[in-house]
């Protein structure tokens, strides 16, 4: 109904009031003639178009390139720092520790038999619940400006590592006594 009512508005009124300049038309045909010859020789020559298109690869490459090299750097640079990254004495601690552990860790490997494979076992389950543990405090500590509650955390963390190792030798070493004693024939 609207579009009925527009229609009657336009067809009373004449809206037609100005004329084109002379030679508008004309000239309207020769910029449409001087537009498709700039078409088609654009098309004539596909270098252009190559060399843009190389331009917009080379863009995209570096752009990626500088993206990835600064994520790398700020994961470089924001790496979680041990206690080596503290001081020198807590460097020397956390070596201490590291040596003191693989060396129990050994010696529990050493003295694996199908007796202590469970207890074995369960040591080396809850030392990777430790050491996730210590990597959760590392992530903490770089967070936190190298705080000395986190700093002890750690320590602690790398003491109780060595000792469930220790309490695991110990075990070992009741079993192998309990085993020698039942085999021991007694003489009367």
């Amino acid at each position: 109904m609207k579009d009925e009512e527009l229609y009657k508005l336009f067809i009373n009124e004449d809206c037609d009031l100005e004329e084109p300049e002379t030679g508008h038309e004309e000239r309207f045909l020769y910029k449409l003639k001087e537009s498709r010859k700039l078409k088609s020789s654009r098309s004539e020559s596909p270098v252009r178009p190559l060399w843009k298109s190389w331009i917009a690869i080379a863009a995209s490459i570096v752009f990626i390139i500088l993206i990835a090299g600064s994520f790398l750097s700020s994961n470089i640079l924001s790496k979680p720092a041990g206690l080596a990254a503290i001081s020198p004495e807590m460097k020397e601690t956390q070596d201490f520790y590291a040596n003191a552990i693989r060396a129990e860790l050994e010696k529990v490997n050493a003295s694996k038999s199908p007796e202590t494979k469970i207890i074995i076992d369960d040591a080396l389950v809850q030392l990777e619940r430790l050491d996730k543990e210590y990597k959760k405090l590392k992530v903490d500590l770089s967070k936190s400006g190298k705080d000395k509650r986190v700093v002890f955390a750690m320590v602690s963390n790398l003491q109780q590592r060595i000792d469930l190792l220790n309490d695991v030798l110990t075990q070992i070493e009741e079993i192998k006594e309990l085993k020698n004693y039942k085999n021991e024939s007694t003489v009367i």
